[in-house]
């Protein structure tokens, strides 16, 4: 993978102690309000542990912070093809693209984002986001996500509650949702709509991976 000679927790990990530093929070304090050890937090921060759906989540909204700046492209940097993937051994690390550009005809000109240089996080839950724009947009999340067999969206099994509208358009495979009080099982081609704000959690119940696109809106943008 070429991932010698980088620093784990080089990307999501160092954004993440970063923004807290500057709001002038101790990982204790972020612990105390997310209802978690420090010892996570610090695991998180240092690249050892990657977080669950619900976690980063949690993060970002604790922090003021959005998700794009968080997959290393908010708050005024250029795109790079460089994703940011946990291993087997739970150690987040830099992907690097490889040294050979796509020839012109092949790049988005900030536009198109090419399938093969999509920046990716891999969740503790058996999660994977891969974002669809080219550039940062703190405003909505364009997600392609990937559930593996028994992926959940958070790994303490609790519903998720955020700030904006859902949206999900399930491509391949089974993904079962539950919103509020109800849940559903979402097919090729089922969508679903609702508000954030309402308890909600995924879980791919069968042997095969599921893909789904996934479109959050934000009442606010994300702050970095």
């Amino acid at each position: 993978m070429g991932t010698a000679g980088f620093d784990p927790g080089a990307e999501l990990g160092p954004r993440l102690r970063r923004v807290r530093e500057e709001r002038g929070l101790s990982a204790r304090e972020v612990a105390r309000r997310l209802s978690c050890s420090p010892s996570l937090i610090s695991q998180i921060e240092r690249g050892l542990s990657a977080p669950s759906v619900g976690m980063l989540y949690a993060l970002a909204s604790e922090l003021q912070t959005s998700l794009d700046f968080l997959f290393g492209t908010g708050s005024g940097e250029a795109p790079a093809a460089v994703a940011v993937t946990a291993h087997g051994d739970g150690r987040v690390r830099p992907v690097q693209p490889p040294e050979d550009p796509a020839p012109a005809r092949y790049q988005g000109h900030g536009v198109v984002q090419r399938a093969g240089l999509r920046r990716t996080i891999d969740l503790a839950s058996g999660v994977r986001w891969e974002r669809l724009t080219p550039g940062p947009d703190d405003q909505v999340d364009f997600l392609e996500v990937i559930y593996e067999p028994s992926g959940h969206s958070t790994d303490s099994r609790r519903p998720l509650r955020h700030d904006g509208q859902e949206y999900g358009l399930i491509i391949t495979g089974t993904l079962q949702a539950s919103v509020g009080f109800e849940t559903y099982e979402l097919g090729p081609g089922d969508s679903i709509a609702f508000d954030s704000a309402l308890p909600h959690q995924y879980w791919n119940p069968t042997s095969e991976d599921t893909h789904a696109v996934w479109v959050v809106v934000h009442a606010e943008p994300g702050r970095a």
